[in-house]
């Protein structure tokens, strides 16, 4: 079957329903083999889109009569006010009023375009389930269609086609799913019905599917998936980040739920208490990301994807591309971070494809409670000319601003004691629970005065969504930023941790809290909300560390008490002090 040569033959038939001046109007206006849509409205000027331009047809408003004329040439119109053309896939939809008429269409030509499916041939041969997402018009159907008749040659293929897109209009399916069979849908709203009619009833080693968007046809899918059939559908979402916030569909990649962990296992897994899991096994093995219609991004592994997005580990999605002459060609896709679901910030859309920019906001990392210490991966380190991604540690601290004795070479090795220093410009973060974070690591953390000076920007959160002047203007510079859930010495010595690639020290959590309480109160202290400040009880051995931090930071400090509920306060040194028993 020479569909190429078909598809023209059936975009004419679709302009034989226009009135004679539209259809002339569309032969003129651009080639049909690029014809997407034909829009009527009434009071408005017909217009038809190619690609993405968008042509006026003709001078004269469209009519009532327009829109009869063309409604009485198709099938009647679902519940979902589509129809369509007998064995042909064009799609009309209408717009009704508030009084049920039609009162304006969008014809959307359909088209068995060959060989579309052959940049994921590989996944669909291997019987992996497969969900593709992308935004409309950009060609799921026509994938799933193409999928339908490659399996078909080999395997009972079942469709349920809910609008009739997959298989075309009629009792008689259209020749570009080959051998699969098709069930029809009365009403979308018994779409997961018929899918699981399909299981029960017809045997099927593969069963397609098209826009699965409610959470029964989700719940319908995993039956499905559990009785051993593979699935291919599409759903309503654009990414991995849109279907994991659908609380409707994210059932189908597993989902995610906030898990409250033991402080042993807290402090095992370097994270805070509340974290993200997964929330079940996935019903697609597979997910499919269609950026453009020669450009996929693929993570075959679904399960270890949604794991890895939850935990803020950088796994590197699969960027595949039909090239001009056909070749196929593979490469590494920047990581996806999770939206704000969680408390993970994500960076601003173009960051997702660094090739689309290649300097400003591609250098968004994410410093929270549960970073990888052992490795920091910088991903999103593109050069302009699209060359591999940089990694930094111990050995090779920047690939950026410093002067060159400070900066190694890649793969240069180095002790502790010689490892480099870096500057952080700060931005909302405080300084001195910067140095004591630092202090706590060993590392050689400086801070910058200047922006232009820094290796990096590190800042706090609501700054960065702010979208403030100084975080712009360090992601122009290619600068990384550095962002922190909150403004804690805990918050900073764990992205210190990830960014010089040293272990953050085991503690006793007594210890660690009075340093952390004794700070805060020495801060209050220094900005003269008030005279003194108390700490809670402590043993003597916490106290005697708890007066040695007052000390270096030029405070006093006296304990009061009996024990065991003797604590310490402290004060500056012209505070109207008095005796302790008496108060102040």
């Amino acid at each position: 079957m020479e569909f190429s040569r078909n598809n023209i033959e059936d975009t004419k038939r679709l302009l034989k329903i226009l009135p004679e001046d539209l259809a002339a109007a569309v032969e003129r206006g651009g080639d049909l083999s690029a014809l997407t849509e034909i829009v009527l409205d009434l009071g408005r000027l017909p217009a038809a889109r190619f690609g993405d331009s968008e042509t006026v047809l003709t001078d004269r408003e469209v009519e009532a009569g327009m829109i009869e004329t063309v409604c009485a040439n198709v099938g009647a119109f679902d519940l979902d006010n589509r129809a369509g053309m007998e064995r042909t896939l064009h799609r009309i939809s209408a717009i009704r009023n508030r009084n049920g008429r039609i009162i304006g269409l969008t014809c959307r030509i359909g088209r068995a375009i060959f060989g579309t499916a052959e940049i994921l041939r590989d996944l669909i041969d291997a019987d992996r389930s497969i969900l593709i997402l992308g935004k409309p018009g950009i060609g799921k159907t026509t994938i799933l269609r193409e999928a339908a008749r490659i399996l078909s040659e080999r395997k009972r293929v079942v469709i349920v086609d809910t609008s009739n897109e997959i298989g075309g209009d009629g009792d008689i399916p259209h020749p570009a799913i080959g051998k699969a069979r098709r069930l029809q849908v009365a009403k979308p709203a018994l779409q997961h019905e018929v899918m699981i009619e399909a299981v029960e009833n017809h045997n099927p080693e593969v069963i397609i599917i098209d826009e699965i968007g409610r959470e029964s046809e989700a719940q319908a899918a995993r039956t499905i998936a559990e009785r051993g059939v593979q699935l291919i559908g599409t759903a309503h979402g654009q990414t991995i980040n849109n279907l994991l916030m659908n609380p409707t569909l994210s059932d189908l990649i597993g989902g995610i739920e906030s898990v409250t962990l033991s402080d042993e296992e807290a402090r095992r897994r370097g994270t805070q208490k509340t974290v993200l899991e997964r929330r079940s096994p996935p019903t697609f093995n597979t997910l499919v990301e269609i950026v453009a219609r020669d450009h996929l991004i693929v993570y075959e592994d679904i399960a270890a994807a949604v794991d890895a997005l939850v935990r803020g580990v950088a796994l590197e999605p699969e960027s595949r591309r039909r090239e001009a002459d056909g070749r196929i060609t593979r490469a590494k896709a920047a990581p996806p971070v999770l939206e704000s679901r969680g408390g993970v910030l994500q960076p601003p859309n173009h960051s997702r494809y660094p090739e689309r920019n290649p300097v400003a906001n591609s250098n968004i990392y994410r410093i929270s409670g549960h970073t990888r210490r052992n490795q920091l991966t910088a991903n999103s380190l593109f050069s302009p000319s699209g060359g591999n991604a940089a990694v930094f540690g111990p050995e090779t601290p920047l690939n950026g601003s410093g002067s060159a004795d400070e900066r190694m070479e890649p793969g240069e090795k180095t002790t502790r004691k010689e490892r480099r220093s870096l500057k952080l410009f700060l931005h909302g973060v405080a300084r001195n629970r910067f140095q004591r974070a630092a202090e706590r690591l060993g590392v050689r953390a400086l801070i910058a005065n200047q922006v232009e000076e820094a290796d990096a920007l590190m800042t706090l959160r609501p700054y960065y969504r702010d979208r403030q002047a100084v975080i712009v203007d360090a992601e122009t510079r290619g600068i990384p930023v550095y962002v922190l859930r909150s403004n804690t010495i805990n918050q900073i010595e764990s992205g210190l941790s990830s960014l010089f690639d040293v272990p953050i020290r085991q503690r006793e959590s007594n210890r660690d809290r009075a340093e952390d309480e004794t700070f805060q109160a020495i801060e209050t202290v220094l900005t003269g909300n008030t005279d003194w400040v108390d700490l809670p009880p402590a043993d003597a051995a916490v106290r005697a560390l708890e007066h040695a931090l007052i000390e270096k930071h030029g405070l006093l400090s006296k304990s009061i008490g009996k024990e065991p509920r003797r604590f310490i306060r402290v004060y500056r040194p012209d505070a109207p002090i008095r005796d302790a028993d008496q108060g102040w």
